[in-house]
């Protein structure tokens, strides 16, 4: 007997908190070993890119490491609103968010951290067709990934006679879903799941990253689903490779202890229980024994001895119970409504037969196998290739609460909050969507370039619109209780000025600008969504402007919190916020006329709401 492994025991803590750092290697003995990557834990807890020349088992490529890196590199930015793009700005919870979803995911860390309950994405495929515009910092020239990929010496002579153009191409859109899968994951719920939809170009490279992030053991599925196939190769005697006919979405849990719920095809109308052969052809003679009067030669019976009698004893018992009323079906649903016990019924037909009852069914089970339905939607004029609204109802409708979040960060054509609001509608449930696409124009040859849309973002935001309008509609006078709308932001700059200076850069003219550390243009509106990402507080909160002695105040989920950013702020206006007791306060620092005055407005919040929390910008 021997003491426990604590180091064993201390890996598994570290590999709960960072899958990605454990890897394998060989100890001492020569025996295979589960490891901590030490130059990746240090990675993960150091804000600098770090050096390991040692051999380990790893997926990697030229630029990973700074990849890795920019997730944690922090970012001076903010969500601004835009309200005249949005629709029920001030009550709807979804959100729809233009810009770099690198930046996005970061700014949303502290306000849905653990908060998302199901991801959905749908990013490039990187067939060499498509392409992907995620301007990242350390995205490489040719020259750096040469460099890098040792494909050149010291001089800069090229020592392969050919440019590896395609390992390049695998190198730089991993290192655009490397950062953005490592903060996806800190965003999901501790039962969260991850589905991610790609084609064979890269679905290997995917799902090893996809290991190293959210460890090996989270992989649940890899699901196939159909797609659309074009029929020109008709026309040929032979071919390069088959027509692809089906596409993947890679699914991860949180966590490897995370439990799927069970996934059936409702029929549009229940199927009634029915009666089948008891006798399997598997040959197994320890399952060969008399029931009823009949003993196999060959075969098996479905059930061993004992299930086998209960059931024989519960199909007697019915018979004894029932006498031309209950049917089998109503008494066996009685029953398992009753007990939650689902019975067992054998019995011998009048040719003699031995069956098994089989319970009526309202649904099929469903496997990985999600050939069924059919991936592209070919339902928006402007896009080619958007998934279909089946597809993501049955994801949101499978894996999503009635009151839990759905975020997609590469929201495309906009399926996901179309799906999000059709299942809402449904069955009454109040699910949310958070979608991030970047404000990039369509590629001109594309429909939604031929349709003259300006970016991709607002042919989104309209499909959001159209659909939600439509939803709304056919709720009749139940459609003012669904939450078809969306508040827009838009990624941009920190709505505070740099005022870090040397005594050189300063004169005695500029001083008077560096009062106030807003810069110009920024609204009030602007200002409190960078309160709420600074708190960490849900960007989708309610939010209420009110006229308060003459003074602009945004009123957050019912007083929670008060907000005033004007430019003068006086002892009455502060009062009479005091008197509401919310639990936070803010104020823009310069709208007081001292230290003196900003002094005395915490005063008052001590005397009249003790507990409030107030602060300044």
């Amino acid at each position: 007997m021997t003491s426990p492994d604590l180091a064993a025991a201390n890996i598994d803590k570290i590999a709960t908190m960072f899958p990605g750092v454990t890897t394998e290697a060989i100890d001492a003995e020569g025996n295979q070993a589960r490891v901590v990557d030490f130059d990746l834990l240090r990675q993960e807890l150091s804000g600098r890119v770090v050096e390991g020349p040692q051999e380990r088992y790893q997926l990697d490529w030229p630029g990973k490491r700074v990849a890795a890196f920019s997730a944690n590199a922090p970012i001076a930015k903010t969500l601004r609103p835009m309200r005249e793009e949005s629709v029920d700005f001030d009550s709807s919870k979804n959100l729809f968010i233009e810009g770099d979803n690198l930046d996005a995911l970061k700014l949303l860390q502290e306000s849905y951290l653990g908060k998302i309950r199901v991801i959905y994405i749908d990013p490039p495929y990187n067939t060499g067709s498509d392409r992907f515009v995620y301007p990242d910092s350390y995205a490489t020239d040719t020259g750096t990934y040469l460099a890098q990929s040792g494909q050149v010496n010291d001089e800069g002579v090229r020592l392969k006679t050919s440019v590896e153009s395609d390992g390049r191409y695998h190198s730089d859109w991993l290192s655009m879903m490397y950062p953005r899968l490592k903060l996806a994951r800190n965003l999901l719920t501790d039962d969260g799941l991850l589905f991610v939809s790609i084609d064979s170009h890269e679905v290997h490279n995917l799902r090893k990253i996809c290991d190293e992030i959210f460890g090996a053991g989270s992989h649940k599925n890899t699901i196939a689903v159909r797609r659309g196939i074009k029929n020109v190769q008709a026309q040929f005697e032979d071919l390069s490779a088959l027509s692809q006919g089906h596409e993947y979405i890679l699914l991860y849990a949180r966590s490897s202890e995370v439990r799927l719920p069970k996934l059936s095809l409702v029929h549009e109308d229940r199927k009634p229980g029915k009666w089948d052969t008891y006798w399997r052809g598997t040959d197994r003679p320890t399952m060969r024994y008399e029931l009823l009067g009949v003993t196999p030669e060959s075969g098996q019976w479905r059930w061993e001895r004992g299930r086998s009698l209960e059931a024989v004893a519960n199909y007697e018992r019915f018979l004894a119970q029932v006498e031309g009323g209950l049917s089998l079906d109503d008494y066996y649903l009685d029953h398992l409504t009753a007990t939650n016990v689902k019975l067992n019924f054998v019995r011998r037909s009048d040719d003699g037969t031995v069956q098994y009852y089989v319970p009526p069914s309202e649904g099929k089970l469903l496997s990985d196998n999600w050939m069924d339905i059919t991936l592209s939607g070919n339902e928006t004029e402007e896009f080619d290739t958007e998934k279909s609204t089946a597809l993501l109802q049955r994801i949101v409708r499978w894996a999503c609460g009635p009151d839990e979040i759905v975020l997609d960060f590469f929201a495309g054509s906009a399926t996901t909050g179309h799906a999000v609001m059709n299942v809402n509608a449904a069955d009454g449930g109040s699910r949310r969507y958070v979608l991030v696409q970047l404000g990039e124009k369509p590629n001109e040859k594309s429909a939604a370039a031929k349709a003259g849309a300006g970016t991709i973002a607002s042919v989104s935001r309209n499909r959001l619109r159209k659909a939600g309008s439509a939803i709304r509609e056919g709720a009749g006078s139940g459609g003012d209780l669904c939450d078809v709308g969306f508040r827009a932001l838009k990624v941009d700059t920190t709505n505070m000025t740099d005022v870090l200076r040397t005594p050189d850069e300063t004169d005695q003219t500029s001083l008077s600008g560096l009062e106030d550390s807003v810069k110009p243009g920024r609204t009030g509106e602007d200002l409190l969504f960078q309160v709420l990402l600074d708190w960490g507080l849900d960007v989708g909160v309610s939010i209420a402007v009110e006229q308060v002695e003459g003074h602009e105040v945004f009123v957050v989920e019912d007083g929670a919190l008060v907000a005033c950013f004007e430019s003068s702020v006086t002892t009455e206006l502060v009062r009479i916020l005091a008197t509401r007791e919310p639990l936070r306060a803010v104020f823009r620092d310069s709208g007081f006329a001292s230290d003196d005055a900003r002094i005395n407005a915490q005063q008052i919040f001590k005397e009249l709401s003790p507990s409030t929390d107030v602060k300044a910008i």
